[in-house]
């Protein structure tokens, strides 16, 4: 969850940086544009009142002339912007370069007309620092009244340009600063919000799991999520004593039920002395009774071990397989079957060996029962990073797809397999036995043909 709610939190943070930066970019740039104009249109200003009284043709008032001529040349070198004062014929009353002449077209000319209307060129558009324009200002000349000559001040934009990006370096700089704190304080955010969700998770894998007294500790986090943790332990306290309800009904029903079956049995077993040898319903009889003991077993079996707590201990899973292959290959001789083991020899997970070892059994018995004659059953056992997996791998009939989403479902046997002699619990057993360590139980074809069961218990112990 926070993998999708830490970028979305960091989009729109970095959205409203961005909204908030490009309008100061575009400020600052126009703040120093208009720094600029300011500075020419001062400048125009002092120009034109020096030109203002040299107004007649070449020749008369040339100190006057000379006077204005030096400013230009002075102003053209100091600043490098190109300055000079043109009649309305165009022609120069004095201007810096020497060479410089007035653009007939352009942004120059333009402002050129508005001067000689009497006012002064409206600002010139934004210049960019990508741009490489000029900023041309033109203010009038005027004597009594009427103007006669236009101050014109072409200057270049490289130091302005240069100061804006100066300035949206310092925003950008300021925009990443703001970035990286609001990044951390979404992370603090993220991980505050989302612990309780966090912890709320684990507590219903591990209910999920098998492990019915995993709680959530309600002391983090906003206050709906701490009511949520609250109603969340009510809820798994409730669950579990409904659950050890059940336990006990079914660990009662067994226990009580196995007395008057067993009296059944030995007044049958009574009742076929008076009989023929061989009578075939004292037979189906005596069967279906032994087959009801045998639920009874299991059923209390699985109760036993919902209720049970696992004696995790370090425990070679390798040598215990090996134990339970050579305690079932003369059952699986006798059916004509070859159990085979492979895979490692020698390594270690946490396992309560009674459960694990009940729970090899009633897989392996499995597979020996439902390969058929001159087929093999293998054994495998696998060392991953977290879980060490025994395989057993059978080459029977093997399960459809909707039997494996309903395989080791409690009683339930797939309908091709109603004669094969069993109560239909033993999987159910062996996966309470296994989640109360951790462990697990899989299921998954075996091509072409047959059906692969996995075990899994971990690798790391209870305090790791």
């Amino acid at each position: 969850m926070r993998t999708r709610l830490l970028p979305l939190l960091i989009i729109l943070m970095a959205a409203v940086l961005l909204a908030l930066g490009f309008p100061l970019a575009v400020s600052v740039a126009a703040a120093q544009q208009q720094s600029v104009v300011i500075d020419r249109i001062d400048d125009t200003a002092r120009f034109a009142a020096l030109a203002q009284f040299v107004t007649e043709p070449i020749g008369s008032n040339d100190e006057r002339r000379r006077v204005l001529q030096s400013e230009l040349e002075m102003y053209d070198s100091v600043y490098g912007i190109r300055a000079g004062v043109f009649y309305r014929d165009d022609t120069a009353m004095a201007k810096a370069p020497a060479d410089w002449r007035l653009p007939f077209v352009g942004a120059g000319r333009e402002a050129f007309r508005e001067a000689l209307l009497g006012r002064r060129s409206h600002d010139p558009p934004q210049v960019w620092p990508w741009q490489r324009g000029r900023v041309v200002v033109a203010s009038p000349v005027v004597r009594d009244g009427d103007v006669v000559a236009v101050v014109v001040l072409d200057s270049p934009t490289g130091e302005m340009r240069t100061h804006t990006l100066r300035g949206w370096l310092l925003i950008a700089a300021g925009e990443v600063v703001a970035m990286l704190v609001a990044v951390g304080a979404a992370i603090r955010l993220t991980g505050w919000v989302l612990l309780p969700v966090q912890t709320l998770d684990a507590a219903t894998h591990d209910i999920a799991s098998g492990r019915m007294r995993s709680r959530v500790v309600a002391s983090g986090g906003p206050p709906e999520l701490r009511r949520l943790a609250r109603s969340f332990n009510e809820m798994a306290d409730n669950v579990e004593e409904v659950l050890e309800q059940q336990r006990a009904f079914v660990a009662d029903a067994s226990h009580q039920l196995r007395n008057p079956l067993a009296a059944l049995l030995l007044r049958i077993e009574l009742l076929a002395l008076e009989l023929p040898e061989g009578n075939e319903e004292i037979a189906s009889v005596r069967t279906e009774g032994k087959r009801l003991g045998q639920v009874l077993d299991d059923l209390l079996d699985l109760a036993l071990a919902e209720h049970a707590a696992a004696d995790l201990q370090l425990t070679d899973i390798g040598a215990l397989t090996a134990e339970r292959v050579a305690s079932w290959r003369p059952f699986a001789e006798e059916n004509g079957v070859r159990l085979t083991a492979d895979g490692a020899s020698a390594v270690t997970a946490w396992a309560d060996p009674i459960a694990l070892s009940s729970a090899l059994d009633a897989v392996i018995d499995n597979a020996c029962k439902f390969t058929p004659a001159g087929e093999e059953v293998r054994v495998t056992v696998a060392a991953g990073r977290d879980t060490v997996t025994v395989a057993v791998a059978d080459r029977g009939p093997g399960l459809t797809d909707e039997e494996l989403e309903r395989i080791g479902d409690r009683f339930w046997r797939s309908a091709q397999h109603q004669n094969v002699q069993g109560s239909g619990l033993g999987l159910s057993i062996s996966h309470a036995l296994l989640a109360a360590g951790g462990g697990s139980l899989s299921y998954a074809p075996h091509e072409p043909h047959g059906l692969r069961v996995t075990v899994a218990v971990p690798r790391n112990g209870p305090s790791d």
